[in-house]
């Protein structure tokens, strides 16, 4: 039995609908006792609704996290999971969210944050890449979500997040830099485009996956973004300052996500290179639109996560299902 924690979000509605298609039975939950009642007796499944510093996870064999920012509820959900024994799984992007959890010691379940959109296609990329060139000490990986729309839960996790400014890993370690430090042309493989680096998640995650000390990801934006972006860096930290940031949510509240035929249509493109200093090897890899894979992944997590024998610990995407975990999902090319 799993749980689907944020079930009356956006993304967790689109898993919990998803799952029960599939024949699933997941206990819903959430804070929001009103919404999370009327999704469960349309789909039929068991509402719980507590807050994160009283869970209710009695007979839950794993917790699906689905509601963020993951920077404030990760870390409860990670505690109650380890206090009832229950595998912990999560859709986060978050830079610091990665660091705090795979760098824990002996944790008495298993613990894999990023099973979605961020950042399994470019974890199990960068770990297709990183067999190609044993050795390598660079790892440039890239994304294009062309017409992309963003939820109002990562809106706010972005807002959340955006006074820390852009992020590389350099020498093993991560290293804040300011947004949009570096941009170069990536050859993806629907066309050319300008990207700008941005603080991924696998400025945390490729390097606990492929030991590769130079990460840099990048995004596709536009020369006229990029140049903007710069000039208003020095502007990015008052961004940190609360009243500035709670403003800004209330605006992200107005936002839903993206229609279903978006999601049905939408396409990313990828891209990565390593290298060792004498060779480069590329890959580039075309998954579902954002949200659309996200659904897919985590549900395919679960299901493999359950399946599998008892392994506590904290793992990446790919360091626990393999490089092959995102070939085997619906709609993924590579080149």
């Amino acid at each position: 039995m799993f749980l689907i924690y944020g079930a009356n979000g956006y993304t967790g509605e689109l898993i919990a609908r998803e799952a029960v298609r599939r024949g699933h039975k997941p206990i819903l939950a959430g804070r929001n006792a009103e919404k999370l009642g009327a999704l469960a007796k349309e789909l039929g499944l068991e509402s719980r609704a507590f807050p994160l510093d009283k869970p209710q996870l009695d007979g839950v064999d794993a917790v699906l996290h689905c509601a963020g920012p993951f920077v404030h509820t990760s870390a409860p959900m990670v505690r109650a999971c380890s206090d009832a024994g229950a595998h912990y799984l999560d859709i986060t992007g978050e830079l610091a969210v990665f660091e705090e959890i795979l760098s824990m010691t002996d944790p008495s379940v298993t613990l894999i944050p990023g099973v979605g959109f961020d950042v399994v296609p470019t974890d199990c990329l960068a770990t297709m890449l990183a067999a190609r060139l044993p050795g390598a000490t660079e790892l440039e990986l890239a994304f294009y979500s062309p017409g992309a729309e963003i939820s109002r839960g990562t809106l706010k996790t972005m807002i959340e997040n955006i006074g820390d400014g852009g992020a590389i890993r350099e020498d093993g370690k991560i290293v804040r830099v300011p947004p949009a430090y570096d941009a170069k042309e990536i050859p993806f493989s629907i066309a050319p485009r300008m990207a700008m680096t941005i603080p991924w998640g696998d400025v945390s995650t490729a390097f606990h996956t492929t030991g590769i000390p130079n990460i840099r990801v990048y995004t596709a934006a536009s020369p006229k973004s990029i140049k903007r972006m710069r000039r208003l860096r020095p502007f990015f930290p008052l961004l940190a300052i609360t009243p500035i940031k709670r403003a800004l949510q209330s605006y992200a509240n107005r936002r839903t996500g993206p229609d279903e035929e978006h999601r049905a249509s939408g396409r990313s493109y990828l891209w990565g290179r390593v290298s060792d200093g004498k060779r480069d090897v590329t890959m580039t890899m075309t998954t579902p639109e954002g949200y659309a894979f996200t659904v897919i992944s985590a549900l395919a997590a679960v299901e493999q996560l359950l399946a599998s024998p008892k392994r506590p610990g904290a793992f990446t995407p790919a360091k626990f299902f393999g490089p092959e975990f995102v070939t085997a999902l619906p709609g993924v090319e590579l080149t």
